[in-house]
């Protein structure tokens, strides 16, 4: 279903030209492979991270998706899977999802911008957002997959913040 209007149109600006020059000046390796995408790759304390941003200029979208470096085998999807649900319960912006053939872990957003224009806080928010999602539960898919536990116990271990100082 379309939709018109008699409202003007204007031209406005590529929100990836603001994510390119984020990349650029926190000197992140950035590949910008279309005008509808751009692809940033950085370290994190976990994981490296790899986020990919898209203008979906049909929606008037910009969407952020990071994946990282963890492959779910098979045995554990299921297992991961429910960590993905509990995790979800507890996200307010943003989710995580598994591509299930790929066997990869992403966090998803999308910031709607339908007759406005991204600012530069409202990208770097959109990478904060990502990248402390992903810090914050990678260990929990670690133990997951890698230790074999539950996605109860996983995230038990993850969400187990100490108070005061020793």
């Amino acid at each position: 279903m379309t939709y018109t209007s008699d409202f003007e149109t204007d031209t406005r600006l590529n929100p990836l030209d603001l994510v390119e020059r984020m990349a650029a000046l926190n000197e992140w390796a950035f590949e910008r492979s279309a005008d509808d995408e751009i692809t940033i790759s950085l370290e994190g304390r976990w994981t490296d991270c790899h986020v990919s941003f898209q203008w979906m200029d049909e929606v008037e979208a910009l969407h952020i998706a990071c994946a990282f470096d963890l492959k779910v085998p098979e045995k554990r999807k299921t297992e991961v899977l429910r960590l993905l649900s509990l995790i979800n319960e507890q996200m307010w912006v943003g989710h995580f999802d598994l591509w299930s053939k790929e066997g990869v872990i992403m966090f998803r957003h999308a910031l709607l911008l339908a007759g406005a224009e991204a600012t530069d806080r409202q990208c770097e928010v959109l990478m904060e957002c990502a990248i402390e999602a992903v810090e914050r539960y990678f260990p929990a898919f670690q133990f997951v997959v890698w230790a074999g536990k539950t996605a109860r116990e996983a995230m038990d271990a993850t969400l187990f913040e100490t108070v005061g100082e020793a």
